[in-house]
């Protein structure tokens, strides 16, 4: 029984099956099979954690979307890939998620790419691993991903493009202060002030 990351090793390639035997505490990701160990979050992080999941769930109330807060497990298939169920070998942990079809979910999370996908960046984030998540979510077909950066006061908005299956921003810059809003693509009248959600 594995009840600690440190008797994992971090080189190995892993799978689903797997995943569901480990018995430790701490929060890790699969990104195509390779091991992510997660930094718990810090109370700015949590912070807008918050204010950005009470904003999306009064969105989605009363439709038929949900809004689900990390730790939630999504796994994510290859498209087309006949790849299922214990040979999955990606299991992510997004801050926040929006899914739109019931079918995708079952008692252990998602199956399949979330609609709206929420990353908030911690220090201990990598170029590359944000590199990865975000040709992982492309791939999957999320329609829509904002990373959003704690540190600087920032937001980056990406919506899958209809014809080349690409991820794409009209935003000038790519980026967004606290003084603009995110406005959604993919959900009609999302919208939402980055003031009202970066701590004071």
């Amino acid at each position: 029984m594995i009840t600690s990351l440190s008797q994992l090793d971090l080189n190995k390639r892993y799978t689903y099956a797997d995943y569901l035997l480990w018995q430790f505490k701490e929060r890790v990701e699969l990104l195509k099979g390779r091991l992510l160990p997660m930094a718990a979050p810090n109370v700015k992080h949590q912070r807008i954690s918050s204010n950005l999941q009470a904003r999306l769930y009064n969105h989605f109330f009363g439709k038929k979307c949900d809004v689900f807060a990390a730790p939630f497990d999504v796994r994510l298939p290859l498209p087309k890939s006949k790849i299922k169920g214990n040979k999955i070998d990606t299991v992510v942990q997004p801050d926040l998620c929006v899914v739109c079809d019931e079918d995708k979910l079952d008692t252990q999370g998602c199956v399949g790419a979330p609609d709206l996908v929420v990353e908030i960046l911690s220090p201990g984030n990598s170029k590359k691993e944000m590199k990865d998540k975000f040709e992982l979510y492309q791939e999957a077909g999320v329609l829509e991903y904002w990373v959003i950066d704690p540190e600087h006061n920032l937001a980056f908005a990406y919506h899958l493009d209809d014809t080349t299956k690409k991820f794409v921003s009209d935003i000038p810059m790519a980026a967004l202060t606290d003084e603009d809003a995110l406005t959604s693509k993919a959900f009609e009248g999302l919208e939402i002030t980055l003031k009202d959600i970066f701590p004071k």
